[in-house]
């Protein structure tokens, strides 16, 4: 099989793929919308019992730890964001329609589904770290839950020549991306923008798709949240939580983490944490 025939059925994948459900596609819209209002947003969820239920039960859940149970949405609203609630709803959404245990080839699910958290997590405690105002940090959540989703149709429609690649980048010690590059004449990153441009993602957590492992190349308004999905993604490589595929990841260099706002250093003291925040953060998978 040439390499663009291994394109094309991607693509040809991609664009079988089932498109985020139209609540979610108008909550991403009415979002966008600076003067947007919690009412607002109550209104288009409200329209979707499955939505609505997977948003308040995420919210009850550990991950948020509220003292006392909220039932209303409009309340829920309020009390987390706009934005907050957006990217739950975004992200439950991806979920939906990648975790499939059938699916998972060459890739193992829970492996890479850990890994996933892991670099969520570590992202939003870097957003807390450099001070970024609370709304936005679930954002940096999201951005790192869904960076590796370019794996999966890799996974699914090319499996074969995934196994081959994971034991290129075994066996010369370099990161995964470069030899699915060689081995696929494409990475994940670039798989990745594809399903983001597929279901009309834009903004911040499309940009951290895309741009992880390119971010010296970047120059978007959303480095801060592509750098640090790029350090979370090395902390949860190097540390080895979960597996996607990556034994050797990428050193950076320590313009990144000047240009993050964030020492390197910092990462030393964060293993109790995360794996705190992983158990707790674990709800995302189990919400169907």
């Amino acid at each position: 099989m040439a390499e663009s025939e291994k394109i094309r059925k991607l693509r040809a994948y991609i664009s079988s793929m089932p498109s985020l459900p139209t609540t979610v596609a108008k909550v991403l819209e009415v979002c966008n919308n600076p003067r947007t209002s919690p009412i607002d947003l109550d209104k288009v969820i409200s329209l979707d019992p499955v939505l609505m239920g997977k948003v308040l039960k995420l919210i009850n859940s550990a991950y948020y730890g509220l003292q006392n149970k909220v039932t209303s949405l409009v309340r829920a609203i309020i009390m987390l964001g706009v934005n907050t609630v957006k990217n739950l709803a975004l992200s439950t959404a991806v979920l939906d329609r990648l975790v499939d245990k059938n699916g998972f080839r060459a890739l193992n699910m829970e492996g890479f589904w850990r890994h996933s958290l892991c670099v969520g997590v570590v992202a939003k405690m870097l957003a807390s770290q450099k001070g970024v105002e609370t709304t936005r940090r679930d954002e940096y959540f999201a951005a790192g839950l869904l960076h590796d989703i370019g794996k999966i149709p890799m996974n699914n429609v090319l499996s074969e020549d995934y196994i081959r690649a994971m034991g290129l980048a075994d066996m010369e010690r370099i990161p995964l991306y470069l030899a699915e590059k060689r081995a696929l004449d494409i990475d994940h990153a670039e798989v990745g923008g594809m399903i983001a441009e597929a279901w009309h993602l834009d903004g911040p957590i499309a940009d951290a798709i895309r741009y992880h492992h390119e971010y010296a190349t970047y120059e978007g308004p959303n480095l801060p949240i592509v750098l640090a999905v790029a350090v979370a993604d090395y902390y949860a490589s190097r540390e080895g939580v979960g597996f996607s595929g990556c034994l050797y990841p990428e050193k950076l260099g320590p313009e990144v983490y000047e240009k993050l706002g964030v020492p390197k250093v910092w990462l030393e003291g964060i293993d109790e944490a995360v794996t705190a925040a992983i158990e707790k953060a674990s709800i995302f998978l189990k919400i169907k």
